[in-house]
C-alpha cells in the first residue's frame, strides 16, 4: 500500500499548481486518484444524522398525526404552475443547506394529499397502518435487495413465510409465489406463465414462429390485462373481452363463446383471467362456473384478486371468491383493503415444480451460484423479472403479526358493514340514488341536486346530471374536506364511487360524506 501510495503522490508532482496538493499530500499523508483524494469518508455522518432526527420529529408530527386527524384538511389544493414555485422544484450546481431543506421537507407533506386522513376515499388504498409504516422506516433505513439469501437473508425468509400463509388462504395444499411491484405486474406475470406453460419455446425462439395466442378476460377486468398483452408481444387485438351482466360479473356463458369464435378463426386459446373484486363496481366474477370452462378447454386460469383478496380472511365474506382454489394464479394486493403500505402485491401460483423459476430464470452467475455454501433455493431472485426488488412482503408480515388473522379479519368486516351503512342512508336521503346494490366496498351513487329532481330522466336530464360529480368533486378538493372518485362507467353518466378501507373511518364520517356532497352540489 505505501508503495501504491507513494506512486500516487508521484504523478501529483506533474500537476500544474498542484503545491498545495503536495503540501496537503504530505500533511496529511493523504491518497490522491484522477485529482481526488481518497482517504476517510466525505460525507458529514453527524449532520446527517441530525437532519433525521429532525426530519423524523416533521414526518410524525405533519405526516402521521396531522394527516391522520379528522380536523385537517385533505389535501391543499395548488394548481400545477403555483405548485412548481411553493417547491422550489429546479435542481441545481449547488447543495443546499439542511435548514432548507427541512423546510422543502415540509412543503412537501404540506401540499401532498393525505391519502391516510379518513376522508379520502379517492382510491382502492387509504388509511395508515402503523405496524406497516415501522416496517417501511425499517426497510427504507436497510435499503436491501431480495433477489439472495446472502444479501437478504431476513427478507427472503420473511416473504417465504408470508406467501405460504397467504397461499393457505387460497386453499392450495402448496404453491409458489413471488411479492412484485403492483397487481398490474402480477397480472404480467400471469399471462408470461400461461403462456410460457402452453408455448415454453416461446421463451428462447420467441414470437415469430408462434401460432396466434388469444386470451380472455371481462369487459369489467382492470386495464392492466391489455397492456400485458401490448408488453408481452401478445397484441391487444388478442384480448378477447368477455361481456359482463348489469352487476359487473363476467357471463360465464359469453366466455364460452368467445373461446369457439378463437378456435373457428384458428387462433389457441391459452388463458382466462377472472376479476375477484372489478375496480369500480367491486363485482366478484363467478369463480366456479368460470373455473369448469377452463377445465373443460384447458385453459390456465388466473384470478386478479388485487382488490378483492382480503374477503379470503373473512368468514363473513369469504364466499365472494368461492372456487378460486381453482384458479392456476392469483393476484393479491395486501396495500389495499389491508393497508399495509404501498406498494404490497403478491402473485401466487398453485404450481410448485419451480414454473416460475423456469418460465424467468436468466441464470446470472454473478447472483445465483450453485456452489455457494449455504441452500441456494433461497436464492429466489431468478423467480422474478426484476434485479434489484423492494422487502415488500415485510410489511404484511410485521402487520398480520401485531394484528394476527383475525383483527385483519375485523378491518375487513366492519369496511364491509361501514359500507352497508352508507348504503343504507343514500336509501333514505333525498336527492341521492344508488347505481346498484353493493357486493363490497365500493358504494356507487349519483348525487342529484335540487335542480333537477322534479326532471323527467330523459337524454336532457342524464346530459345535465354528467355535469355534476365533476363540479362537486373541484369543489370538495379546492376546499380539502374530502377525496372521492368519480367516472362514467358503460351507458352510466358521471357518479361517484365511494370506497370505505381505513379503520380510521367511522359512521360520522359517511353522515360527513353525504352531507358535504349536498352542500357542495345543491346550488347546481
Amino acid at each position: 500500500m505505501s508503495d501504491s501510495r507513494s506512486s500516487w503522490q508521484g504523478v501529483a508532482t506533474h500537476i500544474p499548481g498542484c503545491n498545495k496538493l503536495e503540501a496537503m499530500l504530505k500533511r496529511k499523508n493523504a491518497v490522491l486518484v484522477d485529482g481526488v483524494v481518497l482517504n476517510g469518508p466525505i460525507i458529514d455522518s453527524k449532520a446527517g444524522e441530525q437532519l433525521i432526527e429532525e426530519a423524523y420529529k416533521m414526518i410524525i408530527e405533519e405526516a402521521v398525526r396531522k394527516a391522520t386527524d379528522v380536523t385537517e384538511k385533505v389535501c391543499e389544493w395548488q394548481p400545477p404552475e403555483q405548485l412548481k414555485k411553493l417547491l422550489d422544484v429546479e435542481l441545481r450546481d449547488s447543495g443546499e443547506h439542511h435548514q432548507r431543506l427541512l423546510q422543502l421537507c415540509q412543503s412537501v407533506i404540506r401540499y401532498s394529499v393525505k391519502t391516510s386522513h379518513p376522508r379520502f376515499f379517492n382510491q382502492l388504498y387509504a388509511g395508515m397502518d402503523h405496524y406497516s409504516l415501522v416496517a417501511r422506516f425499517i426497510t427504507e433505513a436497510l435499503n436491501p435487495s431480495v433477489y439472495t439469501y446472502e444479501v437478504s437473508p431476513v427478507f427472503l425468509l420473511l416473504e417465504e413465510a408470508t406467501l405460504k400463509k397467504m397461499i393457505e388462504f387460497i386453499g392450495w395444499k402448496e404453491g409458489d409465489g413471488i411479492f412484485s411491484p403492483g397487481g398490474s405486474i402480477s397480472n404480467m406475470y400471469a399471462t408470461n406463465l400461461a403462456r410460457y406453460k402452453y408455448c415454453p419455446d416461446i421463451k428462447e425462439k420467441g414470437l415469430s414462429g408462434a401460432q396466434r395466442l388469444v386470451m380472455f378476460t371481462s369487459e369489467e377486468s382492470h386495464y392492466s390485462m391489455k397492456k400485458a398483452a401490448s408488453f408481452l408481444g401478445i397484441g391487444t387485438q388478442n384480448v378477447y373481452f368477455v361481456k359482463a351482466d348489469d352487476s359487473g360479473k363476467m357471463i360465464p356463458e359469453e366466455l364460452e363463446k368467445q373461446i369457439q369464435r378463437a378456435k373457428q378463426e384458428g387462433a389457441a386459446p391459452f388463458l382466462v383471467c377472472a376479476t375477484a373484486g372489478t375496480t369500480v363496481l367491486g363485482a366478484f366474477d363467478p369463480l366456479d362456473k368460470l373455473a369448469d370452462i377452463c377445465e373443460h378447454h384447458g385453459l390456465w386460469f388466473h384470478v386478479d384478486a388485487s382488490w378483492g383478496g382480503a374477503a379470503l380472511l373473512s368468514k363473513k365474506h369469504c364466499k365472494l371468491l368461492h372456487g378460486i382454489h381453482r384458479a392456476d394464479s392469483v393476484a393479491w394486493n395486501p396495500h389495499k383493503m389491508l393497508m399495509a403500505g404501498i406498494q404490497c402485491c403478491a402473485l401466487l401460483v398453485k404450481d410448485n415444480t419451480d414454473l416460475l423459476k423456469r418460465c424467468h430464470s436468466a441464470q446470472a452467475t454473478y447472483l445465483f451460484q450453485q456452489d455457494k455454501f449455504y441452500d441456494v433455493k433461497y436464492d429466489t431472485g431468478d423467480k422474478s423479472i426484476q434485479c434489484s426488488r423492494r422487502a415488500d412482503a415485510f410489511k404484511f408480515w410485521l402487520m398480520w403479526k401485531a394484528l394476527g388473522t383475525r383483527g385483519l379479519a375485523e378491518r375487513v368486516d366492519r369496511a364491509l358493514a361501514l359500507s352497508r351503512y352508507l348504503v343504507a342512508e343514500i336509501k333514505k336521503r333525498e336527492g341521492f340514488q344508488l347505481l346498484m346494490e353493493p357486493e363490497y366496498a365500493n358504494v356507487c351513487f349519483w348525487y342529484i341536486p335540487p335542480s333537477l329532481r322534479n326532471m323527467e330522466q330523459d337524454q336532457e336530464f342524464w346530459q345535465k346530471l354528467h355535469q355534476v360529480a365533476p363540479v362537486i368533486k373541484e369543489r370538495m378538493m379546492k376546499k380539502g374536506s374530502m377525496m372521492l372518485g368519480y367516472q362514467p362507467h358503460r351507458d352510466k353518466v358521471n357518479f361517484f364511487r365511494q370506497i370505505v378501507i381505513s379503520p380510521q373511518v367511522s359512521r360520522e364520517d359517511m353522515d360527513f360524506l353525504l352531507d358535504e356532497i349536498d352542500l357542495l352540489g345543491k346550488d347546481l
